[in-house]
C-alpha cells in the first residue's frame, strides 16, 4: 500500500511512502543566492532534517538524483556531500545536467531511503 506524506500545495506529495522506503520528491534550496557548495548544504540538510521528522537519517538513504545546471560546479557539490554523509552509509547516486530548475537554483535533488531500522 502506498501512503502519501506531507501534501505539497495539491499537486504532488513531497514524501510518498511504500513497504518501509521514503520515496522524496525534488528539493531544491531554500538561499538561491549562495553558490554551488551553499546551495548543496542547504538541500542536504533540508533532507537530513526531513528524515529526522519521518524517523530516519542519512545513514538510511539508499539512492540520490541531482540536478544540476552545470555540472563544472560537482568539485564544489561532492565536498558538501562528504559532509553529509558517512563513508560507510553512501548511497547510489546519479549527477543529471539541467538546463533551468529556476532563478537562481543551481540543484534539485530527490532521494529514497529506508525507514530507520530501530523504530
Amino acid at each position: 500500500m502506498i501512503k502519501s506524506i506531507l501534501p505539497y500545495e495539491g499537486l504532488l506529495h513531497e514524501v510518498v511512502e511504500h513497504g518501509g522506503v521514503l520515496y522524496i520528491g525534488g528539493i531544491v534550496p531554500e538561499d538561491t543566492s549562495l553558490d554551488m557548495s551553499g546551495q548543496a548544504n542547504d538541500v542536504l540538510g533540508q533532507l537530513s532534517r526531513l528524515l529526522e521528522t519521518l524517523e530516519s537519517d542519512m545513514a538510511n538513504v539508499l539512492q540520490v538524483t541531482i540536478f544540476m545546471t552545470n555540472l563544472g560546479e560537482k568539485a564544489a557539490f561532492n565536498a558538501a556531500w562528504k559532509a553529509h554523509f558517512a563513508k560507510a552509509h553512501l548511497p547510489a547516486r546519479a549527477a543529471v545536467g539541467a538546463a533551468d530548475l529556476g532563478p537562481g537554483v543551481k540543484l534539485e535533488m530527490t532521494a529514497i531511503a529506508a525507514r530507520s531500522t530501530s523504530t
